[in-house]
C-alpha cells in the first residue's frame, strides 16, 4: 500500500494542510503508519497522542491511532489538550514519542500535525521522509493498541510548580482555543484576581481569530484591562505554544520584549548563559541580553531550529518574534506559552516592578510589523542569495544566519523567505521615523533589484 501527500502538506517544521482539500484521513493514517515505524525502527514501542479544538482534530486523531497501531505503535491518548500539554507528556511519561494534532494559528478549516522523535524536535528531513517512505509503502506492519491517559491536571499541577509570584490582577484570554480549560484550572491555583475571555473551545474561533501575534486580535483583552483596570493582559494562540501579552495601560509586549523580561531573573541566576533569540528581534533585545551579563546568539526563524539550538549551547532560555518561549532554566526546554504566562507573573514579581513599569524602561523604538509579500516558491531562496550578493559586494554589515539582516547608523533591517509559505518577510527598526524610512527604502531597493516590489502584503 502506498500514499502521496498533497505538495504543500510536509512543511519545515510540522505537517499542515486544508481539511477536505490538501489533508485528510488517509494522511493522518499515513503519518501514523510512517512516524509508526520509525520508531519502531528505532526500538521504541509507545506514542503518545493529543489534539486541539478544531472541529476536524477527533477525526484525524482516529485515522493517526489507527497507523500507528497497524504498525506495531501503542498510542498513548491524552486527548484534548494544548500542544505544550502534549510536548509535557512525551518528556514524562513512558514513551518514545509524540503527535499532537494541531492546526495552530492558522484558520478554522486548516489542521495538521507537530511531532517529537525521543524528545528531540522531528522536522525538516524528517518530515520529508515520511512522504518517501508513504509513496513506496516502507511501513513496517504491526498490531498494538491504545489507552487513554488523564495528564492534564498533572500538567497544570507542573506548570505552578515552585511558583513564588505575588497576587497580580490580570486578564487572560483563550481565544476559544484549546489553552481556555488550562486557564480556567491555573487561575484557582494562583494568587491575585483573574478575569477570563473564551475559555471555552470553539474550533469555529467566534470571536477573534487565536494569534495573539496580530494586534487585531486583542482589542478584546485591551478592552477588559482598560474596563477592570488589570495590571497586565495574556493571550494564547489556537495551540497554546504561542503568547501575546498587554501591560496595564494596553501597550503590546512583543515577543522579543517578553524574551528581555524573562532574561533579567534568569540570568542573575546564571550569570554569562546564552539567551537565544530569532534573526527578527530587536537590536534592544541583544544589547539588554548583554548588559545584563548573558550571552545573545542571534538564531535563525523556528521553533524546531531554535530547540535545537538550546540543546547544542546549554542555553536556559530563547525566544521568537512570534511569541514562542522557550525555557530549559526550571522546565523542559519547550515552547508553553501558558509556562511563559505563569514566568511573566514570576519575573514581575522577583523584579520588584509592575509589568507596565518593565514595558515603560524599554527604549522607544520605531518599527514595521513582520511584512510580509508573496513570491513565487521557485524564486524565494533565489531572491535572498541575490540580495546577500549584492550587499557583500558593497561591503554593507550583515549577518545572513536566516536571510539578510543589515546593520546601519539607522538601525537595522532584515529580509528572509519563509520556511512555510510562498513569502519574503521584511522587517526593519530604527531610532526615529527617518531612520525607518531610510531602512525602508533600502529593502525597496534590494527588492526592485531582483525585480519584486514590496507592495501588497500576503497575510499568514
Amino acid at each position: 500500500m502506498t500514499h502521496s501527500f498533497h505538495s504543500t502538506s510536509l512543511r519545515e517544521y510540522d505537517i499542515r494542510g486544508i481539511i477536505g482539500e490538501t489533508l485528510g484521513e488517509d494522511d493522518a493514517y499515513a503519518i501514523g503508519r510512517g512516524f509508526g515505524t520509525l520508531i519502531g525502527r528505532a526500538g521504541g514501542k509507545k506514542v503518545a497522542v493529543g489534539y486541539d479544538g478544531r472541529v476536524s482534530s477527533p477525526i484525524l486523531e482516529a485515522a493517526l491511532v489507527k497507523g500507528l497501531n497497524e504498525s506495531g505503535i501503542h498510542a498513548v491518548r491524552i486527548g484534548e489538550g494544548p500542544t505544550p500539554m502534549l510536548y509535557y507528556a512525551e518528556a514524562v511519561l513512558d514513551v518514545d514519542g509524540g503527535i499532537e494534532i494541531t492546526g495552530s494559528h492558522n484558520p478554522a478549516n486548516y489542521n495538521g500535525f507537530k511531532m517529537v522523535f525521543q524528545h528531540r524536535p522531528f522536522f525538516g528531513a524528517d518530515i520529508q521522509t515520511l512522504g518517501t517512505m508513504a509513496s513506496s509503502g516502507d511501513w513496517d506492519d504491526g498490531s498494538a493498541g491504545s489507552e487513554s491517559v488523564d495528564i492534564m491536571d498533572q500538567y497544570v499541577a507542573r506548570l505552578v510548580e515552585n511558583f513564588d509570584g505575588a497576587a497580580y490582577r490580570i486578564g487572560w484570554d483563550a481565544g476559544n482555543g484549546v489553552a481556555g480549560p488550562i486557564v480556567e484550572k491555573l487561575i484557582k491555583l494562583i494568587p491575585g484576581e483573574h478575569y477570563t475571555l473564551f475559555t471555552d473551545v470553539d474550533g469555529n474561533f467566534p470571536n477573534h481569530h487565536p494569534d495573539p501575534t496580530e494586534e487585531k486580535n486583542l482589542v478584546d483583552l485591551k478592552a477588559l484591562v482598560a474596563e477592570k483596570k488589570l495590571d497586565f493582559g495574556v493571550a494564547f494562540d489556537g495551540d497554546g505554544d504561542r503568547i501575546g501579552a498587554i501591560d496595564g495601560e494596553g501597550r503590546v509586549i512583543w515577543g522579543d520584549q517578553l524574551l528581555s523580561i524573562y532574561a533579567e531573573p534568569v540570568l542573575m541566576e546564571l550569570p554569562g548563559a546564552t539567551i537565544i533569540a530569532d534573526v527578527k528581534a530587536s537590536q534592544g533585545l541583544y544589547d539588554r541580553i548583554a548588559e545584563l551579563g548573558g550571552k545573545p546568539l542571534m538564531w535563525k526563524t523556528g521553533h524546531s531550529l531554535i530547540k535545537s539550538k538550546m540543546k547544542e549551547t546549554g542555553s536556559p532560555l530563547a525566544g521568537e518574534m512570534s511569541g514562542h518561549v522557550f525555557f530549559k532554566h526550571e522546565y523542559y526546554g519547550f515552547d508553553d506559552a501558558l509556562y511563559a504566562a505563569i514566568r511573566l507573573i514570576r519575573a514581575a514579581t522577583s523584579l520588584g516592578k509592575s509589568v507596565t513599569e518593565l514595558r515603560s524602561e524599554m527604549p522607544a523604538m520605531v518599527n514595521t510589523p513582520e511584512m510580509r509579500f508573496q513570491v513565487d516558491e521557485s524564486r524565494k531562496f533565489a531572491v535572498i542569495d541575490e540580495v546577500l550578493a549584492r550587499l557583500k559586494e558593497s561591503g554593507a554589515t550583515v549577518n545572513d544566519t536566516d536571510g539578510a539582516r543589515v546593520n546601519t547608523p539607522d538601525g537595522w533591517w532584515l529580509l528572509r523567505a519563509s520556511n512555510t509559505q510562498d513569502v519574503l518577510v521584511a522587517r526593519a527598526e530604527a531610532k526615529d521615523q527617518a531612520g525607518l524610512d531610510k531602512l525602508l527604502a533600502q529593502i525597496d531597493s534590494q527588492l526592485a533589484a531582483s525585480g519584486l516590489e514590496r507592495g501588497e502584503q500576503a497575510g499568514h
